[in-house]
């Protein structure tokens, strides 16, 4: 490898909670669902990657005693922020502009079905 990146964020999620990781992940954000491992399948949760080459990835695993992630939270670029903030308000999820606190990008917050914290920013 010729230079360093995140392969991918892992979230926590409660058991039994694929099918709503499903349709907010491939639903809403469009992602599309990676197969595990059969040794991690076994051990529930899922995971997915966004589109386009290097796309990011993000994994939910089971967690017993699952609390969200309410301050910590990856941070994902992404290219039509107002399309995903509308279906995101459509689907009734929260979203929390916050254009001013960093100079040049345009972000928001939510949150995945499980409460995790998720941010979305995109160059200003």
């Amino acid at each position: 490898m010729s230079s360093y990146r995140i392969d991918h964020v892992q979230l926590a999620c409660p058991a039994g909670s694929e099918e709503a990781s499903r349709g907010f992940f491939t639903g809403l954000l469009g992602m599309s669902e990676l197969a595990k491992p059969p040794v991690l399948a076994a051990r529930g949760g899922c995971w997915f990657r966004g589109p386009g080459d290097g796309g990011i990835e993000i994994h939910l695993g089971v967690e017993a005693g699952f609390a969200p992630a309410g301050k910590a939270h990856p941070g994902l670029l992404w290219p039509d922020l107002d399309g995903l903030a509308a279906r995101l308000e459509a689907a009734g999820y929260p979203v929390t502009w916050d254009n001013e606190s960093i100079t040049g990008r345009r972000r928001f917050h939510t949150s995945d079905p499980h409460g995790n914290r998720l941010e979305f920013l995109a160059p200003a």
